[in-house]
């Protein structure tokens, strides 16, 4: 088969994965977990949550930096940074050695927010002892940058390094760009994906009042209910994935494993409110149409999606909307692994892409946990209660983010 795509583009492949996520630190307890149904949300842990309106999150259980990070360089990264660094180290370490030249070695990070488990303490330590004792780590700790630029120090890659900070869409984005990077030929490998671990104190307050949170405090495993009639918001996750893309003919060559190929990307702006989705699901819409025409295919192609689906209202709704006018009355089957992981803002679209991914391996959807009765104003064939076998086919990956940023994905098994 060609190494060239239908545009003339070479072909861009998955040879590495890693997540560090509420539902598992490896991809095997991760796809178990997701084929479970069983959310991971439960009362937060690493702080007193008593005096916050909502006391619920999905944390990253059990994760130790150490492996990863020595005592002392763990100190000066932010937990964001650790995960998204494992998360990394993983998906080489799975891949095995590119051979690639390090300055055509690239990295593409999304993050939402960054640091800021640093910044918060350190407004603290500012208010409570002074200025003498604010930490002088406190600016590489706390830049929305700080995980690109410490996987290329890490790595020793000195090829292109970005990150981006689009909100809920900022891995999806990455994964999408990194693709494009390869793709005109600005780099043969690139790391790409995502991290997030900004449930602190002030943004749970912050979203609480915004009124995004699932307040259900006292049944925080029921809370995340995506596409369901009782949806009441999203609840706050935390977390990393990362893949390993290549040139195809470079993976071949080495023998590596292929995962999945990255066929499509879309990318837009509703243009339209700084949190709200435009009406109708339009710019998420018009954000698929791009996906599908990238990777050359008619929406008859794709075997399921991989949903925002966030547990919102406003926000399921409109990606049904948007769905039914890209797909027509009957869409292929939809799932949400936000019922399971809780919402990982930044990480998300990564995530998402490895559960996208290692759906096509295995053949099987994981079903949308909680979801017990649908909404009215969903009308989606929304795969829940046990998982669902499929036909290899292309997955969509949708992700949409705060100020109107929208992300979609198209993977592809490889032939």
């Amino acid at each position: 088969m060609s190494e060239l795509d239908h545009r003339g583009r070479p072909r861009v492949v998955v040879t590495g994965i890693g997540v560090k996520t509420p539902a598992g630190c490896d991809l095997d307890e991760f796809w178990s977990t997701l084929l479970s149904g069983r959310s991971r949300a439960a009362t937060i842990t690493r702080y007193d949550p008593s005096p916050l309106p909502v006391r619920i999150g999905c944390e990253v259980r059990d994760f130790d930096p150490s492996p990863y990070l020595g005592p002392k360089e763990a100190r000066r990264v932010d937990r964001v940074t650790q995960l998204g660094l494992a998360a990394a180290v993983d998906a080489l370490a799975a891949a095995g050695d590119p051979g690639a030249d390090p300055a055509r070695c690239a990295v593409v990070v999304g993050t939402g927010i960054g640091g800021l488990i640093t910044l918060e303490d350190q407004v603290g330590v500012y208010l409570d002892r002074g200025a003498s004792r604010v930490s002088p780590f406190l600016v590489p700790m706390m830049m929305a940058n700080a995980t690109a630029g410490m996987l290329a120090m890490h790595f020793g890659w000195t090829g292109p390094n970005l990150c981006l900070a689009t909100a809920c869409a900022a891995s999806a984005n990455a994964i999408g760009e990194a693709a494009r990077i390869i793709r005109e030929g600005s780099a043969d490998v690139v790391m790409t994906g995502g991290a997030e671990s900004s449930m602190t104190p002030t943004a749970i307050s912050a979203f609480a009042r915004m009124g995004a949170l699932s307040t259900r405090n006292d049944e925080p495993e029921l809370a995340s209910r995506p596409f369901d009639a009782a949806r009441d918001g999203f609840v706050m996750g935390e977390g990393a994935a990362c893949l390993l893309l290549e040139r195809l003919d470079r993976a071949r060559a080495r023998g590596a494993t292929l995962h999945a190929e990255v066929t499509g990307y879309g990318r837009n702006a509703d243009a339209y409110h700084i949190t709200a989705p435009s009406p109708g699901g339009s710019g998420a819409a018009a954000c698929m149409q791009l996906a599908l025409e990238d990777a050359g295919i008619g929406p008859e192609a794709i075997g399921h999606v991989n949903a925002h689906g966030t547990s919102t209202p406003l926000n399921d709704a409109a990606e049904a909307e948007a769905l039914h006018k890209v797909f027509g009355d009957s869409p292929p089957p939809v799932t949400s692994t936000k019922g399971v992981t809780g919402h990982l803002v930044g990480a998300a679209g990564a995530a998402e892409a490895a559960a996208s991914i290692l759906a096509l391996r295995h053949g099987l959807v994981p079903p949308t946990a909680n979801h017990e009765e649908q909404g009215d104003d969903i009308g989606l064939d929304v795969v829940h209660g046990e998982p669902r076998a499929i036909a290899p086919a292309p997955v969509l990956s949708n992700s949409f983010g705060f100020g109107g940023h929208n992300a979609t994905l198209v993977l592809t098994p490889v032939d």
